[in-house]
């Protein structure tokens, strides 16, 4: 096996990959969305930053909700078209992190949320290799 074969990628490894990114990507978003609306996995207003709280015109609730359906759609998003998905997942995992580390509250989940983000990038940039299609 000469050097470009060894650094050359398999590609349908590469792709079995970026299928299991693909539903890791899409279901957790969809499942954290919903329960949004359910509070089963955990209170999600308490990871609410305060100073963001307090300049809602509504409450906490109801924007958990607003955020349950951004994050589903995003989810539905990774799953129809990984690549720009796995950007916008990126992008709200970022955000997200960033409201806890100004609020330096939950800053355990903080860093949880960007290594995620970083993976959800993985998947964008793996997706441009193999392609939006299923095998």
């Amino acid at each position: 096996m000469n050097s470009t074969q060894e650094h050359s990628i398999d590609a349908s490894k590469a792709r079995s990959i970026q299928q299991t990114l693909k539903i890791v990507y899409g279901v957790v978003p969809i499942v954290a969305g919903l329960d949004k609306f359910t509070n089963v996995l955990t209170h999600w207003v308490a990871y609410l930053n305060p100073g963001l709280a307090g300049l809602l015109p509504f409450s906490g609730e109801a924007f958990m909700r607003i955020v349950g359906v951004i994050e589903i759609v995003a989810g539905i998003l990774v799953m129809v078209k990984p690549r720009l998905g796995a950007l916008v997942v990126a992008a709200w995992l970022t955000l997200i992190a960033l409201s806890l580390i100004v609020g330096w509250r939950y800053v355990d989940v903080a860093v949880r949320d960007l290594v995620m983000a970083v993976g959800a990038c993985t998947l964008a940039r793996l997706t441009a290799l193999v392609g939006d299609k299923a095998p």
